[in-house]
């Protein structure tokens, strides 16, 4: 049994989701009735919630993947944080300013697969990145560990 009793906090959810298996669960929990329907149906839209939430995190409509740009600059920042990780980057402008690049990464668990750590990248750092920058033209982008390395040219050496 999912439930053991009426449970007055469930609400039927809105939309589309109302209707159905879900509406017929949610009112048979809240009778105190649940039976093998109401579960199945409880752990699909759970299953499907899930699913949802996991693909649409992982949205890349952002970035302008048909037109990566080269980028170098000094390190500000390494986030090592999750869900993504950043580096805040200086980049010189033409006219001798500087601008600061948000660049989003992979996820702080994959990286460390690869032997990067928090203590990978340091302040003052010279990079040199091949990016895919944000599609609204901010200074911003993604980027990725195979495709950044020092900016003298030498490789991110990592240990696992």
């Amino acid at each position: 049994m999912l439930f053991p009793a009426p449970n007055d906090n469930i609400r039927i959810p809105s939309g589309s989701q109302r209707r159905g298996c879900v509406a017929r669960a949610v009112e048979s929990i809240n009778k105190g009735k649940l039976h093998t329907t109401a579960n199945d149906c409880i752990g699909e839209l759970c299953l499907r919630r899930r699913e949802r939430r996991r693909l649409a995190h992982h949205s890349f409509a952002m970035f302008d993947q048909e037109n990566p740009i080269e980028l170098e600059g000094v390190v500000q920042e390494f986030k090592f944080t999750s869900p993504h990780t950043f580096i805040i980057l200086q980049v010189k402008q033409p006219d001798g300013s500087t601008q600061l690049w948000s660049l989003e990464g992979g996820t702080p668990s994959t990286l460390a697969r690869d032997g990067w750590s928090s203590k990978t990248l340091k302040p003052g750092d010279e990079l040199q990145l091949t990016i895919e920058p944000l599609r609204s033209g901010a200074p911003g982008g993604s980027w990725a560990a195979g495709k950044t390395k020092f900016k003298d040219g030498r490789p991110i050496m990592v240990t696992p």
